[in-house]
C-alpha cells in the first residue's frame, strides 16, 4: 500500500497527467469543495463566477474591513476586561459592532446576482439612505467632541487607533473596487458608494477620538509640526 500511495503521489505531481477530482468533503459543515476550481456562487443563484472577479474582489475587501473592525472591537473588550477602558470610549464598541453589521449589508449588495436585484431589501441586503445618514450624524457628533488635527497623521499612536486606521484603508480599497463596478453598471443601488466614502471618513475621525480618549495625541506626518490636542474636550458620544 505504501508503494501504491507513493506511485499515486508521484503521478499526481506529474505535469503530463491530469489529476483525478477529489471526493466530496463529507465531514465538514463549511468546506464543500465546490470552490476548488476557483469559482464561487452569488446570492440568489445564477452562474458561478471566478474568485478573482471584480465583484468578488469588492465584497472580499469588505469582508477584510469587517475583520479589521473586529480587531479594534476586541482591543476595546480587552481594555474593559482589565478595567482600563477610558470613559470617553465607553460607547465605541457598540458603534463598531453596528458598522460591522452594516458592512454585511454592503457585502450582500455586492455579492447579489444582478438578475435578482429586485429582491434586495433596503437596509438588509441593499444599502439605503438612512444608513448613510447615520454615519453623517455620528461623524458630526464626534467632530464636536474632539480636537481635529490640521495635518496628515501617522497611524500607530495606540493599538486601537491603528486597528481603526487599518479598517479605514481597507474600506477605501473596497470603495475603489466598487467604483469600477459602478462604472460598469454592476452596483444595484445608489447609496453603496456614498456609504463607503462616508464610512472611511468616519473611521478616520473615530481613530482620532480613540487616541484622544486615551490621552494621546496624533503624530503629524511632517516632523516639527504640532500634534493634535491630547484628549477630547468632552466624552465622545456612544
Amino acid at each position: 500500500m505504501v508503494g501504491e500511495e507513493a506511485r499515486e503521489s508521484s503521478q499526481d505531481l506529474s505535469p503530463t497527467r491530469a489529476t483525478a477530482p477529489r471526493p466530496a468533503i463529507a465531514s465538514s459543515a463549511v468546506a464543500t469543495g465546490r470552490g476548488d476550481d476557483g469559482s464561487t456562487g452569488l446570492l440568489y443563484g445564477g452562474p458561478r463566477i471566478s474568485k478573482d472577479d471584480p465583484r468578488t474582489e469588492a465584497y472580499g475587501t469588505v469582508d477584510e474591513a469587517v475583520a479589521a473592525l473586529g480587531l479594534a472591537r476586541a482591543e476595546l473588550g480587552l481594555k474593559a476586561q482589565y478595567g482600563a477602558l477610558p470613559p470617553a470610549l465607553g460607547g465605541l464598541g457598540e458603534l463598531l459592532l453596528q458598522l460591522q453589521r452594516d458592512l454585511f449589508v454592503v457585502g450582500s449588495e455586492l455579492a447579489s446576482n444582478p438578475e435578482a436585484w429586485s429582491r434586495l431589501v433596503d437596509g438588509v441586503t441593499r444599502v439605503d439612505e438612512p444608513m448613510v445618514e447615520r454615519l453623517e450624524v455620528t461623524m458630526a457628533e464626534l467632530e464636536d467632541h474632539i480636537a481635529m488635527p490640521t495635518e496628515f497623521v501617522v497611524p500607530g499612536e495606540t493599538r486601537l487607533s491603528a486597528a481603526l486606521e487599518l479598517a479605514r484603508t481597507i474600506v477605501r480599497r473596497a470603495e475603489r473596487r466598487t467604483v469600477g463596478l459602478a462604472a460598469n453598471g454592476m452596483v444595484a443601488g445608489s447609496w453603496l458608494l456614498p456609504y463607503l466614502n462616508r464610512l472611511a471618513d468616519l473611521l478616520w475621525v473615530v481613530a482620532r477620538a480613540a487616541e484622544q480618549g486615551e490621552q494621546r495625541g496624533s503624530i503629524p506626518a511632517r516632523p516639527g509640526r504640532r500634534a493634535a490636542a491630547r484628549g477630547p474636550r468632552s466624552p465622545a458620544p456612544g
